[in-house]
Protein backbone atom coordinates (compact mmCIF):
# COMPACT_ATOMS: atom_id res chain seq x y z
CA UNK A 1 0.00 0.00 0.00
CA UNK A 2 0.84 3.55 -0.63
CA UNK A 3 1.38 6.17 1.93
CA UNK A 4 -1.33 8.07 -0.24
CA UNK A 5 -3.90 4.94 -0.02
CA UNK A 6 -3.00 4.68 3.54
CA UNK A 7 -3.49 8.49 4.41
CA UNK A 8 -5.99 8.58 2.28
CA UNK A 9 -7.84 5.40 4.11
CA UNK A 10 -7.26 7.06 7.34
CA UNK A 11 -8.95 10.18 6.35
CA UNK A 12 -11.60 8.40 4.59
CA UNK A 13 -12.49 6.73 7.83
CA UNK A 14 -12.28 9.95 10.36
CA UNK A 15 -14.90 11.75 7.33
CA UNK A 16 -17.38 8.96 6.42
CA UNK A 17 -16.87 5.72 8.66
CA UNK A 18 -18.89 3.42 7.43
CA UNK A 19 -20.80 5.10 4.63
CA UNK A 20 -17.58 5.75 2.74
CA UNK A 21 -16.04 2.22 3.23
CA UNK A 22 -19.69 1.16 1.57
CA UNK A 23 -18.93 3.59 -1.36
CA UNK A 24 -15.71 1.89 -1.47
CA UNK A 25 -16.51 -1.63 -0.98
CA UNK A 26 -19.25 -1.25 -3.75
CA UNK A 27 -16.87 -0.67 -6.30
CA UNK A 28 -14.58 -3.65 -5.21
CA UNK A 29 -16.17 -5.94 -7.15
CA UNK A 30 -16.49 -3.58 -11.11
CA UNK A 31 -13.91 -1.42 -10.62
CA UNK A 32 -10.66 -1.88 -7.70
CA UNK A 33 -8.95 1.29 -9.32
CA UNK A 34 -11.49 3.63 -9.09
CA UNK A 35 -11.60 2.46 -5.32
CA UNK A 36 -8.10 3.06 -4.89
CA UNK A 37 -8.15 6.57 -6.82
CA UNK A 38 -11.19 7.71 -4.63
CA UNK A 39 -9.21 7.00 -1.32
CA UNK A 40 -5.95 7.86 -2.42
CA UNK A 41 -6.52 11.14 -4.81
CA UNK A 42 -9.30 13.06 -2.74
CA UNK A 43 -8.83 12.04 0.48
CA UNK A 44 -5.30 11.03 0.28
CA UNK A 45 -3.69 13.84 -1.52
CA UNK A 46 -6.45 16.86 -1.14
CA UNK A 47 -8.33 16.12 2.09
CA UNK A 48 -4.62 15.89 4.24
CA UNK A 49 -3.16 19.04 2.68
CA UNK A 50 -2.57 22.15 4.98
CA UNK A 51 -4.96 25.47 5.31
CA UNK A 52 -8.46 23.63 5.72
CA UNK A 53 -9.77 21.53 8.38
CA UNK A 54 -11.92 18.32 7.76
CA UNK A 55 -14.91 20.56 9.15
CA UNK A 56 -14.33 23.45 6.35
CA UNK A 57 -13.64 20.33 3.24
CA UNK A 58 -17.07 18.90 4.21
CA UNK A 59 -18.67 22.34 3.63
CA UNK A 60 -17.35 22.72 0.90
CA UNK A 61 -18.03 19.88 -0.57
CA UNK A 62 -21.59 20.20 0.88
CA UNK A 63 -21.83 23.51 -1.36
CA UNK A 64 -20.36 22.30 -4.34
CA UNK A 65 -22.81 18.88 -4.59
CA UNK A 66 -25.61 20.96 -3.97
CA UNK A 67 -24.55 23.75 -6.77
CA UNK A 68 -23.94 20.68 -8.80
CA UNK A 69 -27.83 19.60 -8.38
CA UNK A 70 -26.95 15.64 -9.49
CA UNK A 71 -24.95 14.31 -6.98
CA UNK A 72 -27.46 13.13 -4.09
CA UNK A 73 -25.70 10.10 -2.90
CA UNK A 74 -22.57 12.00 -2.87
CA UNK A 75 -24.21 15.01 -0.92
CA UNK A 76 -26.01 12.41 1.62
CA UNK A 77 -22.89 10.96 2.40
CA UNK A 78 -21.26 14.09 2.39
CA UNK A 79 -23.84 16.19 4.61
CA UNK A 80 -23.52 12.91 7.15
CA UNK A 81 -19.77 13.12 6.80
CA UNK A 82 -19.86 16.86 8.07
CA UNK A 83 -22.10 15.96 10.82
CA UNK A 84 -19.63 13.87 11.90
CA UNK A 85 -16.88 16.34 11.85
CA UNK A 86 -18.33 18.67 13.58
CA UNK A 87 -20.39 20.41 11.29
CA UNK A 88 -23.98 21.41 13.00
CA UNK A 89 -27.40 21.13 11.05
CA UNK A 90 -28.06 24.78 11.35
CA UNK A 91 -24.79 25.38 9.08
CA UNK A 92 -25.73 22.63 6.92
CA UNK A 93 -29.20 23.82 6.36
CA UNK A 94 -26.90 27.82 5.76
CA UNK A 95 -25.12 26.34 3.29
CA UNK A 96 -28.07 24.75 1.21
CA UNK A 97 -29.71 27.78 1.59
CA UNK A 98 -27.02 30.16 0.47
CA UNK A 99 -26.17 27.61 -2.54
CA UNK A 100 -29.95 28.82 -3.53
CA UNK A 101 -28.62 32.70 -4.80
CA UNK A 102 -25.85 30.77 -6.84
CA UNK A 103 -27.34 27.12 -7.96
CA UNK A 104 -31.37 27.99 -8.30
CA UNK A 105 -33.90 26.95 -6.08
CA UNK A 106 -34.40 23.79 -7.18
CA UNK A 107 -31.19 22.35 -6.62
CA UNK A 108 -31.17 23.92 -3.25
CA UNK A 109 -34.81 22.42 -2.60
CA UNK A 110 -33.33 18.98 -3.75
CA UNK A 111 -30.47 18.89 -1.48
CA UNK A 112 -32.41 20.11 1.58
CA UNK A 113 -34.60 17.00 0.90
CA UNK A 114 -31.20 14.78 1.20
CA UNK A 115 -30.39 16.96 4.42
CA UNK A 116 -33.94 15.55 5.79
CA UNK A 117 -33.12 12.51 4.97
CA UNK A 118 -29.92 12.43 6.84
CA UNK A 119 -30.95 14.44 9.57
CA UNK A 120 -33.83 11.82 10.05
CA UNK A 121 -31.30 8.97 9.85
CA UNK A 122 -29.05 10.46 12.41
CA UNK A 123 -32.09 10.63 14.50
Amino acid sequence: MTDRFEQGLENLRKIDGEAGQKVIDSLQDISPDLARYTIEYPFGDIYARPGLGLREREMATIAALTAMGTAQPQLKVHIQAGLNVGVTKTEIEEIIIQMSVYAGFPAALNAMQVAREVFCDAA
